[in-house]
């Protein structure tokens, strides 16, 4: 599987799954480093108010794994979040190239996953044999 191919795949995935009316609706630009198997698409809405409002990333990495197959990971990231979730693709008789591509622009087009908020719990009161061993 070609890297650029694959990131193509993506980006008309991402294209036919945007909204009906929504169709063209990206300004994309795409960076490939062949030697390094990396490749990045980068979207960006071409007008306010359609589809996700500040755009985002899919970045891709090939390699192969030990046993000489290939396997591909893609960074999802949109802009404004902090979330950067990782689909991995690992290559194998059956594997059907279009569908793992429409699989992450599904993922992309759904947008950055809920992140969860941490709130600081107060510490409960010391005991006093725990402050007197403490201070021992």
């Amino acid at each position: 599987m070609r890297l650029l191919s694959f990131l193509s795949d993506i980006e008309r995935a991402v294209a036919a799954g945007a909204a009906a009316g929504q169709l063209g609706a990206w300004d994309t630009t795409r960076m490939v480093n062949f030697h390094h198997g990396l490749a990045r698409l980068t979207l960006k809405p071409r007008t306010a108010g359609e589809g996700l409002a500040a755009g985002g990333s899919i970045f891709l990495q090939s390699f192969t794994l030990a046993d000489g197959s290939l396997c591909l990971k893609a960074s999802l990231n949109w802009n404004g979040s902090e979330a950067v979730p990782v689909l991995a693709v690992y290559s194998t008789p059956t594997l059907n190239w279009k569908s793992e591509a429409s699989r992450i622009a599904t993922a992309w087009l759904a947008g950055a996953p809920a992140e969860a908020s941490i709130t600081q719990v107060p510490a409960a009161p010391a005991t006093e044999k725990f402050q007197k061993a403490a201070s021992a």
